[in-house]
């Protein structure tokens, strides 16, 4: 009696989230809205060596196979669920970077205001700012695709998505954040 009751949990837990994942598509397909992404699967740790570069992705830490792999089904992902892409804005960090060629997306514009926190964790509050400004004035058309870093994603939201996590906002100037979070998205391996 007690596993069918951890089982019927389960089955209403899993059909709450797809629910819930069917709402932040719809509106990702509405437009005007913000897909915040972090950057797909890399090598464990957080933060980058010591003495990295940006502008040698040799000194990052960069993607993985596994990485690339959800990389790709993000990409596919968002192209099934027919979420039209307004605009691309990505980190500098080449971890982003890669992840927003593998999905398939337009070449990014670079914001460094989503550059990564965790690195640049004396400017946290400048770059939180700075995303809400961008966040705050998007109405569309389509969707804003930002790739950044969970560390960028979290002070601005209040979640640490998982890698390759999306976390879904909308403008909201009437808040003091600027903006109204929706929900996270998972995507599943």
């Amino acid at each position: 009696m007690r596993c069918l009751a951890v089982i019927l949990i389960a089955l209403f837990v899993a059909s709450a989230a797809a629910a819930q994942d069917d709402v932040l598509w719809s509106a990702l397909r509405a437009g005007g809205h913000v897909a915040l992404i972090r950057h797909a699967g890399t090598v464990g740790g957080s933060g980058d060596p010591p003495g990295f570069k940006l502008d040698d992705c040799s000194t990052q830490r960069n993607l993985t196979l596994k990485g690339r792999a959800e990389a790709r089904r993000l990409g596919d992902t968002f192209r099934v669920q027919e979420v039209p892409v307004g605009r691309v804005l990505s980190s500098q960090w080449c971890r982003c970077i890669e992840t927003v060629a593998l999905m398939g997306l337009p070449p990014p514009e670079f914001a460094p205001t989503f550059n990564n926190a965790f690195a640049l964790r004396e400017r946290v509050e400048e770059l939180t700012a700075g995303a809400r400004a961008i966040v705050a004035d998007w109405s569309g058309p389509g969707t804003l695709i930002v790739m950044t870093h969970g560390a960028n994603i979290q002070p601005l939201t209040g979640i640490m998505p998982e890698e390759g996590g999306v976390v879904v906002v909308k403008a909201d100037r009437d808040r003091a954040q600027k903006l109204r979070v929706l929900g996270r998205i998972a995507i599943q391996p």
